[in-house]
């Protein structure tokens, strides 16, 4: 980020941030407007973030795109945006002896106890509740959704 630029808030209709975002960078591509880089996290719900020059730069690309409502008052640092822009690991949250169900994958549906996290990996490896015989079945992170957390007695 250079000295002259700030991060700006976009306030947006909900659900249409990646739209407003792409109408931006082809707006500002099109009029070549100094806005340096646009920021739509999915945890940022009917907001995205616009680094540009100054604020009537944004207000201007805005001013007749459709879902893009308001800049919001003041200015954003990079501090203050940083978190959105480091990826989460899809373990984060799981537990070993967490019950969770598969959302994916041939055993989706299927309830399973954590057994193993191999964080570097971004694996698990469980135990299905429904399987005659327990063995092991090691699926991605986000291939799962936690039901109940709970810490195994070691």
């Amino acid at each position: 980020m250079n000295d002259e630029s700030a991060i700006y808030v976009v306030k947006t209709t909900a659900n249409q941030e990646r739209a407003v975002a792409n109408l931006i960078e082809k707006v500002a591509r099109k009029e070549h407007l100094d806005i340096l880089s646009i920021l739509a996290p999915d945890e940022l719900r009917g907001y995205i973030l616009v680094e540009a020059a100054g604020p009537e730069i944004v207000e201007q690309v805005i001013h007749t795109l459709p879902h893009a409502r308001t800049v919001v008052k003041g200015r954003s640092s990079f501090a203050e945006i940083e978190h959105f822009l480091t990826p989460k690991l899809t373990v984060t949250g799981i537990t070993e002896g967490s019950i969770v169900e598969l959302i994916s994958g041939p055993f989706k549906g299927e309830k399973a106890r954590v057994k193993r996290i191999d964080e570097a990996r971004e694996e698990i490896t469980v135990e299905l509740f429904e399987a005659m015989v327990p063995i092991p079945v090691t699926v991605r992170g986000d291939n799962v959704r936690v039901l109940k957390r709970e810490e195994i007695e070691k």
